[in-house]
Order: C-alpha cells, then sequence, then structure tokens
C-alpha cells in the first residue's frame, strides 16, 4: 500500500453528519443528551430523582473508550492486549491494588479480537463517540444509586435505558416533538449546533467540481438530517449531496448482506416499500454498502471505484467501512483539538463566547482526571515510568483501522486536494497518520508522565 493518501486519488467521498460534519457545541449538547435519559429514568421508570442534578464535576466522568460490563455496573479502560488499566464501580473509581485484584493482569473476560468483539452486545457496552457520552454518565449513577439504595450487586438497568432511547430517538419523535432532545434543538439549534466554517463549505464544493460523487451517510432520521443540513450548510445543501442515505444503521450498514438491510425510498419522511438495487442518485433510507457500491461502479464508470468516508465513531463509521468495505477512513477526532500542552482548544466562534461563557461543564474532549489519556495510561500499581506506558484499545483501533486521523473537517479544508497525507499503516510509526501534529502524549512520554495524573494519588 502506498505511504501517502491523497483525497485527489479517490472518485467518491463520503461523510457520517453527527460530529462529522456536523460539530456539535459539546458543554450544551451533553447536558442536553444527558436530561433527555434522566428525565426519563426518573418520570417513567421509577428511579431516584438525585440523577436530575448534574454538577460540573459529574462530567469529569465522561471519557471516550470506557466499556460498561452491563450486569457488574464496572466501566472498563482497557490496554491495547485487552488488559484493564483502570477500573470503576459506578462513578467510584478503583484503587489500582482493587484492579490487579478484580482483574488480574490477564484479558478482560469479554475481551476479543477486533473483528468479534462488538461494540454492543448483551454483556457489554462501549462508549465511543459524543451522543453515547452522557449516558456512560447517567449509567454510572445509576450504579451509585442502586447501590446505595437497594444494595444491588448485579443489575438490569439496562432494558430502561433502551427504553429511554425509543422514547426520545425513534423515527416518529421528530415529526411529533417526543421526548426533550429533538423539541430543544428545533427550538434553538445556534446554541447546540456549529455552522460549517466557509472553509469547508467552499472545500465541499471543490471537492464536487473536481468530480468527486459526495455521499452522506447517517444514522440519523431524515427530517432531523435535515434541520442539520439546513443550519450547518444553508438551503442548499442538497445540491452537495449526490447520494444521502438516513437512517442508515450503522454498523449493519457496512456488515449485513442486501437481503438483510435494503434501500428504501421516502415519501414526507416515512419510509417506503424495500428497493431489490439501488440504480439511480437521490436521497434514500437504511440500504448496505454492497448496493450502493454498485450504484458508484456505473456512476464512475469504473470497476473500483476509490472510496474514502469521514466519520467519528470508530464502532459505527471507521472499523466497519475499513473492515467490510475496504473503503479509506478519516477518523475525526476532536481530542486532537487540543493545543500542543494537551489542554482543550478554545474553538468557539468569538460571537458565541458570552453565550457560553457561564457554562462550567468540562468539554467531553478535554481530558478526564479520572481516567487519563485517551491514548495511553500507565499499567495500574506500577510507578510512572517510560516502561510502563502502554497504548491503549481505542488507540490501537485508531492506528489500525483509519488512514488518517484528523481534529475536524476544518482541518484540512484549506489544504490542495492532492495533499499527501502520511497514512496510518504497519510500515510507519504508529503516530504517522495524526494530522496535524500526533497527540502529545504520544510524542512526548516525559510530558506524559509529568502533566497528566495516571494514577489516583
Amino acid at each position: 500500500m502506498a505511504q501517502h493518501f491523497t483525497l485527489a486519488a479517490c472518485d467518491v467521498v463520503g461523510f457520517d453528519l453527527d460530529h462529522t460534519l456536523c460539530r456539535y457545541n459539546l458543554p450544551e449538547s451533553a447536558p442536553l443528551i444527558y436530561n433527555s435519559f434522566a428525565q426519563f429514568l426518573v418520570k417513567e421508570k421509577g428511579y431516584d430523582e438525585e440523577l436530575l442534578t448534574v454538577t460540573p464535576e459529574h462530567w469529569d466522568f465522561c471519557c471516550k473508550g470506557l466499556a460498561l460490563d452491563l450486569e457488574e455496573g464496572n466501566f472498563i479502560k482497557l490496554a491495547d492486549n485487552g488488559t484493564v488499566l483502570r477500573a470503576s464501580h459506578g462513578t467510584r473509581m478503583m484503587a489500582p491494588e482493587e484492579v490487579a485484584e478484580e482483574f488480574g493482569r490477564k484479558e478482560w473476560k469479554y475481551f476479543m479480537s477486533d473483528v468479534g468483539m462488538a461494540c454492543r452486545s448483551g454483556k457489554y457496552y462501549f462508549y465511543d463517540n459524543y451522543f453515547d457520552l452522557p449516558g456512560a454518565l447517567l449509567c454510572a449513577r445509576v450504579v451509585d444509586s442502586l447501590t446505595k439504595n437497594n444494595g444491588q450487586k448485579a443489575f438490569d438497568f439496562w432494558k430502561d435505558i433502551v427504553a429511554g432511547i425509543q422514547h426520545n430517538y425513534r423515527m416518529s419523535a421528530f415529526k411529533e416533538n417526543c421526548g426533550i432532545y429533538f423539541p430543544e434543538v428545533k427550538r434553538d439549534p445556534g446554541r447546540y449546533l456549529h455552522s460549517c466554517p466557509e472553509s469547508v463549505k467552499k472545500w465541499l464544493w471543490q471537492l464536487k467540481n473536481a468530480g468527486k460523487i459526495l455521499l452522506l451517510i447517517t444514522s440519523s432520521h431524515s427530517d432531523y438530517c435535515r434541520l442539520l443540513c439546513k443550519y450547518i450548510l444553508g438551503n442548499d445543501f442538497a445540491d452537495l449531496f449526490d447520494i444521502v442515505i438516513t437512517n442508515a444503521l450503522k454498523p449493519g450498514f457496512f456488515s449485513h448482506l442486501p437481503s438483510q438491510r435494503p434501500f428504501r425510498t421516502l415519501e414526507n419522511d416515512e419510509e417506503q416499500e424495500a428497493l431489490p438495487s439501488l440504480d439511480k442518485p437521490g436521497w434514500y433510507s437504511q440500504g448496505n454498502a454492497v448496493h450502493l457500491y454498485e450504484l458508484l461502479k456505473k456512476m464512475t464508470g469504473k470497476p473500483e471505484p476509490k472510496v474514502v468516508y469521514f466519520g467519528d465513531s470508530m464502532h459505527s463509521d471507521i472499523f466497519p467501512a475499513r473492515h467490510y468495505s475496504n473503503w479509506e477512513t478519516v477518523l475525526i477526532l476532536e481530542e486532537l483539538r487540543g493545543n500542543r500542552n494537551g489542554k482543550p482548544e478554545d474553538t468557539e466562534p468569538l460571537e458565541k463566547k458570552g453565550k457560553y461563557e457561564g457554562q462550567k461543564a468540562k468539554p467531553l474532549n478535554s481530558l478526564s482526571k479520572k481516567w487519563g489519556s485517551f491514548f495511553v495510561d500507565s499499567i495500574s500499581g506500577l510507578k510512572n515510568t517510560e516502561d510502563s506506558l502502554v497504548n491503549t484499545w481505542s488507540c490501537k483501533r485508531i492506528s489500525t483501522y483509519s488512514t488518517i486521523a484528523i481534529p475536524s473537517i476544518e482541518a484540512i479544508a484549506e489544504l490542495p486536494l492532492d495533499y499527501k497525507f502520511t497514512r496510518f499503516s504497519s510500515n510507519n510509526s504508529k503516530m504517522a497518520g495524526y494530522y496535524p501534529n500526533p497527540p502529545v502524549v504520544l510524542s512526548n512520554d516525559e510530558t506524559l508522565t509529568n502533566n497528566f495524573p495516571l494514577l489516583e494519588k
């Protein structure tokens, strides 16, 4: 495989929507998502009202890459070899000695190869995107509440979380103004969404004018997708994309057979009968990558058109697009937005600063004091020496399944389309694919040891 990757060499450029093309104002969107679930649990399922009160300190629990053991109520952070680096019971962090006693130095009981290990199962749940993270905090606090009030040691609250998802985010919820989330985003989209910068809009048109086929593949439903796209790109957004696929139900879009997940047309945002194949560009729902690729062959006139897909979720976007479809993949990793001192970057537009000045919840892409770095950690119970630092499982997956990783689309929007990115590959350093710079914790172990608390003191 070539050492470099260029957009110019791609025939098709595809995008996820939420947290990829559409950036959210995380200090506002996270509490809204949390509240949409917490209100449901308290009012509909009888959970403790203390779940409704969230302090700024609570948000430090949120960290991408955690797994929740649904029966035991434990959250864990995995090393690249599947061993447990840190753990908590609910929000209570386990001491290194407790982690060693509970999990030992062996692989976590549910750990398997990447292919065999789904992000979601009946036994565990992985949190790998910003939409999920508020749910991690809520589930941890549910474990706290059930442990304190009921003395529970085995848990079955997950069915109530699923019911909360169905209540707030089912296909008809947007149209029916159901739940808390959709009515609030409709009421004040500017509070929760960032418009695409002009540089990104120009870049999208540059791709279009260069003859690239542009795809939008999102698991959001068509009515919510339209609201987002109009706000971030303008009323003419539909002119940009040759094919829009909503309710894509990723990762199944990539992993399922056409017979399992056919495309459907839409009328007034309602799904219609299944299509035997995908014959022309347009706006569709559900579907599968196999039928899409057949259409792309016809549209490009090439037997093997080259596709690149941009997404923020390793589970839903990057891993399945690479593993099942062999597409090039660009991971949007907001953890890279920090400056070279590892602190969250001040990314708010100037005109918005006053509006959010009083918001004290930490951004979800900033470092968690409880969990440490998303990329590396030290082995529990050992001193912070260079030899004890290991990559996390999440970090390993980035270099394994991403072509490149970038902090945002804006970070590359002003580069020429033939710019040569150094790709992640076994021939290069594990840091080669990060643009514009690798995470400071990977490029400077000394900075990591001195600045980041890897073990709870």
